[in-house]
């Protein structure tokens, strides 16, 4: 873990040349997942002695850089109506230091006066040197009940509070048949219950598709092989595992597309509610079709992109010309939430909106800069890829849990339509709530907005 970081601070600082000399005396394992050096026993016992230090480090990092209490919305569920969302800017400030007094300064005064929220700063894997898929609490145990699958890591839990997570199981919505509203009937798709839950008003290649879809298939930390993280062998790992309902569940893992470990960011579970809309797939790899993305999943959330681990360890290879189009064409069916105040152009229907939702409309489109990205008339996106510079506010090269300080680089543009549903925020998740959000760009884009226009974007955000 030492010699990780040490070679990844070297890159950063080195200069072009030296730089290279450092690349090539880089370890194999800076690309490569080194081969256990003991026995699974041996490595399970020690792991698991290590777990509580492990959370408890990671809990201490979130409670200094976030306020975890239980604070609702008055009156705002999300979709399913079973789950309040969270209010309030969570993110803490620097001692002495206001929103509008850190808004008032330059990116170089702030990274130079070390005074950029450590809430705003990428967020750890909660076991960085290890890495892997981490599954909420929730999902767990009813993956348990259903299929008697373990999707339990003997080494880590998933460390955020459920009261910024989605709501569970997520409730599903159907371009094929919008009439039928929510049609998970208030259960978790697994491959016990998807056939009479979905048989009917599916056509044929559909139900294939979510079939395969809902299939376990050996993953990096859940197959048969003396470097598991799970406790028992393991059948594997479903696409809807993470991808709830076709929604999210908060799970996360590592980027697959950055080497070495050190600098390798954690990546949270995207909805997959508009995918029919999206013509960029990955928060990184910028992949053009669905298909594409069905397909290298398999080497890359699964196997962390390494396809060495993947032929080891069993990867699943869909028939790109039969399975593959069968899974693409079941996710291209999956809606947003409805969204009654919106009109088919994505404006804000006046007759049904608050006076605070159109004012913060008039901001998002205007003072905020969101529509520059976020296009309301293509779902809220603009399927680009865009760099905020982030590294402009800190020191790069910083640690926090094993995890580098680098620049995010380009991030795929994540739509807004029923972002309620969405906690937590930002592609690795280090934001709890979108008055957080707003705060985040605010600061970052350089907005100067008041506070009833953060206020009123909130408002507008949360009728998307």
């Amino acid at each position: 873990m030492v010699r990780h970081l040490r070679a990844a601070l070297l890159v950063v600082l080195a200069s072009s040349g030296a730089a290279l000399a450092v690349a090539q005396s880089l370890p194999p394992d800076a690309s490569y997942r080194p081969l256990p050096v003991a026995p699974l026993a041996e490595v399970k016992a020690a792991d698991e002695a290590q777990k509580a230090e492990v959370m408890r480090l990671q809990r201490l990092l979130l409670e200094e850089r976030l306020d975890l209490s239980d604070r609702p919305m008055p009156n705002a569920m999300m979709s399913g109506g079973r789950k309040r969302i969270q209010d309030g800017v969570r993110v803490k400030l620097r001692q002495g230091t206001t929103w509008d007094s850190l808004a008032s300064l330059t990116p170089d005064e702030i990274r130079n006066r070390g005074l950029l929220p450590a809430g705003f700063m990428p967020l750890p894997h909660v076991k960085q040197a290890t890495g892997g898929q981490v599954f909420p609490t929730n999902q767990i145990d009813e993956i348990a009940r259903q299929e008697q699958r373990n999707l339990r890591r003997f080494d880590v839990d998933f460390d955020l509070p459920d009261l910024f997570t989605p709501e569970f199981p997520p409730p599903i919505f159907l371009t094929t048949h919008p009439e039928l509203g929510d049609v998970s009937r208030g259960e978790l798709l697994t491959i016990k219950n998807y056939y009479h839950l979905m048989v009917g008003f599916l056509t044929p290649v559909q139900l294939e598709g979510l079939r395969l879809l809902l299939t376990p298939f050996p993953q990096e930390e859940f197959n048969q092989t003396e470097d598991r993280k799970s406790a028992d062998q393991s059948l594997g790992v479903t696409c809807l595992d993470c991808h709830a309902n076709f929604h999210t569940n908060a799970a996360f893992h590592q980027t697959p597309d950055v080497r070495p470990q050190a600098a390798r960011f954690r990546l949270d579970t995207v909805s997959l509610r508009g995918l029919f809309n999206q013509q960029i797939h990955g928060s990184k790899r910028s992949l053009r079709s669905v298909e594409d993305f069905t397909q290298f999943e398999q080497r890359t959330a699964y196997f962390n992109g390494d396809h060495v681990s993947a032929q080891r360890k069993g990867v699943n290879l869909p028939d790109r010309f039969d399975q593959v189009p069968m899974m693409a064409q079941m996710q291209n069916i999956i809606d947003f939430p409805p969204a009654p105040k919106l009109l088919p152009t994505g404006r804000l229907d006046p007759s049904k909106a608050t006076q605070q939702e159109l004012a913060g409309e008039q901001v998002f489109l205007g003072k905020g800069q969101c529509a520059a990205c976020h296009v309301p008339q293509t779902s809220f996106l603009d399927n680009n890829m865009h760099d905020l510079h982030l590294e402009r506010f800190y020191k790069i090269g910083q640690t926090s849990n094993g995890l580098v300080m680098l620049p995010d680089g380009p991030i795929k543009t994540f739509t807004l339509r029923g972002i309620k549903d969405s906690p937590p925020y930002m592609h690795d998740g280090r934001l709890l709530t979108l008055p957080d959000t707003v705060e985040f760009f605010n600061l970052v884009l350089g907005l100067k907005l008041t506070q009833p226009e953060k206020e009123s974007l909130v408002a507008y955000m949360l009728a998307l």
